[in-house]
């Protein structure tokens, strides 16, 4: 069992900077990969933003790629997600997510508005 719980997301100015994250507990070495989606609430859109494998491989979304920043703390068994330049376009909901061998964990969501 796994259990992620997402914080950090608020109200930001259009280029701002917001840091997103996730405390994960329990079974957490059976993790492969966390990541982070968002979900945009015009499109009822559910995209990946990033994701960190254990071996450090990053990887992101197009449309935030050299903004956003993925990392981790393997000790404290938690994700970041750095987040720079904001636009309007970012305003989603966000969530962390982690892949197991046999299941997948989601979190409860964090809400980021980047006021324009």
């Amino acid at each position: 069992q796994v259990q992620l719980v997402e914080s950090g997301g608020g109200l930001v100015q259009a280029g701002g900077s917001l840091r997103l994250s996730c405390a994960a507990s329990g079974s957490t070495n059976d993790i492969a990969v966390f990541g982070w989606y968002r979900q945009v609430p015009e499109n009822q859109q559910y995209e990946r933003v990033a994701s960190i494998t254990q071996s450090g491989h990053t990887l992101y979304a197009s449309s935030v790629e050299g903004r956003f920043t993925i990392s981790r703390d393997t000790a404290k068994n938690t994700i970041f997600l750095q987040m720079s330049s904001l636009n309007s376009e970012d305003t989603a909901a966000y969530y962390c997510h982690a892949k197991a061998w046999l299941r997948d964990f989601w979190g409860q969501g964090t809400q980021v508005t980047v006021a324009s």
